[in-house]
This record gives structure tokens, C-alpha cells and sequence, in this order.
């Protein structure tokens, strides 16, 4: 039985000899990437809280004929994070590529976060996020320089009822921009990716009513739809890879051009004239009530 492999834009073995963590891997935008990266002859490590879907990722990229590992952590604390990223370099000899994708959040109106609830979110997608790439740079990436890319999100004209998410994931951007000047001496490039609506595992973590609002909002963008995860994977590829040498301290958005619509002045016609790109081979096929109703 022939294994299917990940559809790449890339050549392959672009990351041979290479190596990658990849943090939030087992589920949704990250266990794209980890694929991707994986058919691109990098060997990734992917990293999250739960082990068990870090085990079907790693299980998935060794049956197609990739190299990974996997690497519990909780990136919220200090101590767990370094031990986490020395273990990668110990194991593993280097360490070449992160992609923090892990994070998390959920919708609510900004007068019931609770104290608590606010904390978590920025904990996690602000703080964890600056814990990786400190570690990484302080463990491998200082002395050998490396490629750092932030999966963030599309909070350009704010995030109504996710004002907790909108404030960590463009603290991530502004930190880019600074690790950028910073690290740029050293051989580090940092960059970031600002997905919008993606079709992702990540979707069934939100209640029906709240998918059913965000698959109508992205029907009236200038795309016209939903995006997919091999989209967003493709632009951390991009940016990651020689391809961006000269490209340090910028969040690329990937949102179908969401985050320039004026709806009010200007609306958009639903559609169906923009075809997706679909290259990873396991991905869920979008439904059709996901769709423009054209």
C-alpha cells in the first residue's frame, strides 16, 4: 500500500539535516506544519501538554517516511520549557527551526473574563510563547544562529469578544519586531504568521453557534472563504526556509484579506471564484455548510 505524502509548494528536502520544534504539533495549524516540515526532511519534534496526540502525529510522519519525536511540556513554566529545549538539542544535536503554534483561548464578551480566565490566555500565549523562543535562543539558536516563526492571529482591528487573545497574540507581533533587532546579529531571524479563519481540528474546540458565525463572516471576505491549514503551514514554511533570508520581524497575514475589510462601505459578494490549496494529505475536507453560499 503506497503511504500518502504531504503535497508541498516546496522542494524536497529543503530542511534536510535540519531540525525543528514544533510546539501545539499534535492538533490542527501545527500538526500541518509538523507534516510539512517532515516531508521536507527536517526531523521535528512536536511539543504539547497532551501526549496523546503528539504519539498520532509522530505516528502519521514515521508511516509516511519522516523523522519525529515528540516532547511533553507545559510552555507556562520556565523550568519545564528550558528542560523541554535541552532535551531537543541533547537528543537531536541542534536545533534549527521553531514554530510556536501553541496557544489557546475561548470567546467571551470582555465584562466576563474573569481575572483568571485573563491571566491563563495571555499566560499561555504571550508568556509561553516568549519562554520557547528564550529558551531555544539560549540553548542553540545564540551560538548557531536559526529561524523562529509565531503563529499569532488576526487581531489587526482589535478582537471583540477575545480581547484577552487580541492582546497576547499582538504582544507576540510587537516582540518579534524587538527579538528581530535584537538577535539579528546573531544569525536568528524572527518572524510571525497571522492566520484568520482557518478549517481546522482547532474549530471543534468552540460551540456550534460560533462556528456557524465564523463560517459566514468568511464568505463575505475578499477571498470569499474559510482558509486551510496547508495555507497557513505554507507561509511558516516560507518563512522559515533561505527563501525569507532578508525577512526578519514581520507577522505575515494569511486571512484571505479579512483583515482589510471595511464591511460596512464595502461589501463583498459571496463566492466561490478563489480555489483552495489543499496539500496535506490528511487534512479534513471542509464541509459544505462551511462553504459560500454563493
Amino acid at each position: 500500500m503506497t503511504i500518502p505524502e504531504y503535497d508541498s509548494v516546496f522542494r524536497k528536502k529543503l530542511f534536510a539535516d535540519q531540525v525543528a520544534l514544533v510546539t501545539g504539533g499534535g492538533t490542527g495549524i501545527g500538526r500541518a506544519i509538523a507534516h510539512e516540515l517532515a516531508a521536507l526532511g527536517a526531523t521535528v519534534v512536536v511539543a504539547a501538554r497532551r501526549e496523546e496526540p503528539l504519539l498520532e502525529t509522530v505516528a502519521e510522519i514515521t508511516e509516511a517516511g519522516g523523522s519525529a519525536d515528540h516532547v511533553i511540556v507545559n510552555i507556562r513554566e520556565a523550568d519545564d520549557v528550558e528542560a523541554m529545549v535541552s532535551a531537543v538539542v541533547e537528543r537531536h544535536g541542534r536545533l534549527d527551526l521553531l514554530v510556536n503554534n501553541a496557544g489557546g483561548q475561548f470567546p467571551s464578551p470582555a465584562e466576563h473574563i474573569s481575572p483568571n480566565g485573563w491571566r491563563t490566555v495571555v499566560d499561555l500565549n504571550l508568556n509561553g510563547t516568549f519562554l520557547v523562543t528564550r529558551a531555544a535562543f539560549n540553548a542553540w539558536m545564540g551560538e548557531h544562529g536559526g529561524s523562529i516563526v509565531s503563529v499569532v492571529a488576526d487581531m489587526w482591528n482589535g478582537f471583540p469578544y477575545m480581547s484577552h487573545t487580541g492582546a497576547a497574540r499582538a504582544a507576540v507581533a510587537n516582540m518579534t519586531m524587538s527579538l528581530a533587532v535584537e538577535w539579528g546579529s546573531r544569525g536568528v531571524r524572527v518572524n510571525a504568521v497571522a492566520p484568520g479563519t482557518i478549517y481546522s481540528s482547532g474549530m471543534s474546540t468552540y460551540d456550534e453557534e460560533f462556528q456557524r458565525t465564523a463560517a459566514q463572516q468568511s464568505s463575505r471576505i475578499p477571498a470569499g472563504r474559510v482558509g486551510t491549514e496547508s495555507e497557513a503551514s505554507a507561509a511558516v514554511v516560507f518563512l522559515l526556509s533561505r527563501a525569507a533570508a532578508f525577512i526578519t520581524g514581520e507577522t505575515l497575514r494569511v486571512d484571505g484579506g479579512g483583515s482589510l475589510l471595511k464591511a460596512p462601505m464595502v461589501p463583498v459578494e459571496a463566492h466561490r471564484n478563489m480555489p483552495t490549496y489543499e496539500g496535506f494529505h490528511l487534512a479534513r475536507e471542509i464541509p459544505e455548510e462551511w462553504l459560500p453560499q454563493a
